[in-house]
């Protein structure tokens, strides 16, 4: 009777998503799975019985990235897998992944389910995973989250419900590494980068640091080396420190890929991943850490056909133009962003503040928007607080900026301006890229 049941609930969902295809009403990434979970609100523990491996993947920056690399990996090596790789990642997102993935005559051998941190612990009420991979911990949507230790207390709060769990942990982060198990058996696998080295260009951000005071003493923290924002080798007088690395890695950055090395049961290896951007290495070295851990074999081969997508180091064609879409939400990660950015490249930034973005846009000045100083072409603004953005810039002395608050017709001015063969970058908030994804022809 259950599986008849689910097998009908499978079907409704799926005619409810060609509704909403032909309707063009709505993204399609967490209606569907809203309504299921009215249907039948213990959906996700049924579906989690067709799978033999859950990883799931939390943190405040890199969720998408680092499980559609991984999910790419796992399934280029003859794995049957079930990804909700469009980021709707609360239960809605989840369920609505599964009700239009799942069939339910077969067993997947892998989910890869990124959570919204605020929402592991419901996750983890229906589905109890084999790993979860944290990424990092920055400021983001104070209104939605509240401070990092919130944030923290929400993710162990989590993992105290889930005492198989084996955690991969950023070992640079050092509110990541304090995460833990109550299974001594289950001691957390770490990764993070011994080296990093720029190779094309001498990057300077003037992004504040955040100062992390020890879990342990309350001392602020010392750094060896630091990355950027708390990240980095760090270490405190009362003994806590970055801990050994499983997974230690050099990288090199270059403009368009990164190179990482790293010596896995005393072999070398050097992988090539073809993403822009420090934090893109530090999502990929999660994935392949993860890659190791669960017997996948070719990981260069699957690195080499991976490409972004959603909005994350996106290519998209756009009027005839190569448009680089890169979501920004926080301090940190824009920052990160911002450091990629090509100067000759026509760039239209589309800040939102519905609920999906957060309310409060004051994260806006904490980024480091000076790096655009450099931006030789006309920078355009759009969204709901296009003129928010477009006061930031002014503060950051930047003067070639145009306001154009509808996004269509900022996205269709931005490309007829665009000189032939000239780039774009597309700076969204998520309901932004929402809004893109969902545009006919973009």
């Amino acid at each position: 009777m259950k599986k008849i049941k689910l097998f009908l609930i499978l079907i409704i969902a799926r005619i409810m998503a060609f509704g909403i295809k032909t309707l063009g009403k709505s993204s399609g990434t967490s209606l569907v799975g809203m309504i299921v979970l009215k249907l039948q609100p213990n959906f996700l523990k049924q579906v989690s019985e067709y799978i033999k491996t859950t990883i799931t993947v939390t943190g405040t920056n890199g969720k998408t990235t680092t499980s559609g690399i991984l999910s790419h990996l796992i399934a280029l090596n003859n794995n049957t897998i079930i990804n909700n790789s469009k980021g709707a990642n609360m239960l809605t997102g989840i369920a609505n992944t599964f009700a239009l993935s799942l069939s339910p005559f077969k067993k997947y051998d892998f989910a890869v389910l990124e959570s919204d941190e605020a929402y592991l612990t419901k996750l983890y009420d229906n589905i109890s995973a084999d790993y979860l991979v944290v990424t990092n911990l920055f400021r983001d949507q104070l209104d939605r989250y509240g401070e990092l230790s919130t944030t923290a207390k929400k993710i162990q709060n989590a993992i105290d419900k889930n005492n198989n769990l084996q955690l991969i942990l950023n070992a640079d982060d050092p509110l990541v590494v304090s995460f833990k198990t109550s299974n001594k058996r289950k001691t957390p696998i770490f990764y993070g980068f011994n080296k990093i080295e720029y190779v094309n260009k001498n990057i300077v951000s003037k992004a504040p640091m955040e100062n992390i005071t020890c879990p342990l003493c309350g001392r602020e923290l010392e750094y060896e080396t630091r990355f950027y924002a708390q990240q980095g080798h760090y270490y405190c007088q009362c003994g806590y420190k970055r801990p050994e690395c499983k997974y230690n890695a050099d990288v090199k950055i270059y403009d368009t890929k990164s190179e990482i090395t790293l010596t896995v049961n005393k072999q070398l290896y050097t992988f090539n991943v073809p993403l822009i951007g420090l934090y893109n290495a530090y999502n990929a070295l999660a994935a392949i850490a993860v890659a190791f851990e669960t017997g996948v074999t070719d990981i260069q081969g699957a690195l080499n056909t991976y490409r972004a997508e959603f909005g994350r180091s996106e290519i998209r064609n756009i009027n005839g133009h190569k448009a680089i879409i890169q979501l920004i939400k926080n301090p940190t990660g824009a920052s990160e962003v911002l450091k990629t950015v090509d100067l000759n490249s026509n760039v239209l930034i589309i800040i939102n503040d519905n609920y999906a973005d957060g309310r409060d846009v004051s994260w806006l000045w904490d980024t480091d928007f000076e790096l655009l100083k450099g931006c030789n072409k006309t920078i355009v603004t759009s969204g709901k607080r296009a003129y928010d953005i477009a006061v930031r810039l002014k503060y950051a002395e930047i003067t070639n900026v145009k306001v154009i608050k509808d996004i269509d017709k900022a996205i269709k001015y931005i490309s007829t301006e665009s000189q032939k063969n000239s780039s774009i970058t597309i700076l969204p908030t998520y309901t932004a890229l929402l809004h893109i994804n969902n545009k006919k022809g973009v």
